[in-house]
């Protein structure tokens, strides 16, 4: 068993890390130098096809509009049948992990590092993160935030605005801040 793991297998995994080990900040920096880049193309198919090349994983049919912004890439995973409209941010120091036909409004952010309490922890530039997975056929309408460590089941849809901090099952539509089942869905 491995004993000295590096900063990003740390970070991936949920543990603490340092937030600014060398090859951390190597990777943030060469990916805020793509995204500026890539967020500027006009053509949907080479944006997507340039989007798709630093993403672990996207099904063939990805469609994101500009401005996507993430910090490494390597940790978002992303089914097929989807569409990101414009101006997402995802954090992706853990896991972030999104099912088939799914669809997200403007402003959409899935965060997954988690800070200390204490200020002792935090001055001391130790981060951790928890993994957020999405089922599939889910929709966020505009401005949805999803924090660390959520997971939402298949064919949620979450109302514009809200802030979701818990987990939810299947079937729901969650809304407000912090998101709640305002109504469950009943499938045909």
């Amino acid at each position: 068993m491995k004993t000295n793991r590096t900063e990003r297998e740390k970070m991936t995994a949920g543990e603490p890390y340092k937030q600014f080990d060398p090859e951390l900040i190597k990777r943030r920096v060469f990916m805020r130098q793509q995204l500026q880049e890539v967020n500027q193309i006009t053509d949907n198919d080479d944006r997507n096809q340039r989007f798709k090349e630093l993403l672990a994983a996207t099904g063939d049919d990805f469609f994101v509009e500009s401005s996507f912004k993430f910090d490494y890439g390597f940790n978002i995973h992303i089914g097929d049948h989807f569409y990101g409209n414009y101006d997402m941010t995802f954090l992706d120091t853990c896991p972030i992990t999104i099912g088939d036909h799914c669809y997200f409004g403007p402003n959409i952010g899935l965060y997954t590092p988690v800070h200390p309490i204490t200020a002792k922890e935090r001055n001391a530039d130790v981060e951790m993160g928890a993994p957020i997975t999405i089922g599939n056929s889910c929709w966020f309408g505009g401005r949805v935030t999803v924090l660390p460590g959520v997971t939402l089941g298949d064919r949620v849809v979450v109302g514009a605005g809200s802030v979701v901090t818990k987990s939810f099952g299947d079937d729901v539509v969650i809304a407000g801040d912090p998101a709640r089942i305002i109504r469950e869905i009943k499938q045909d």
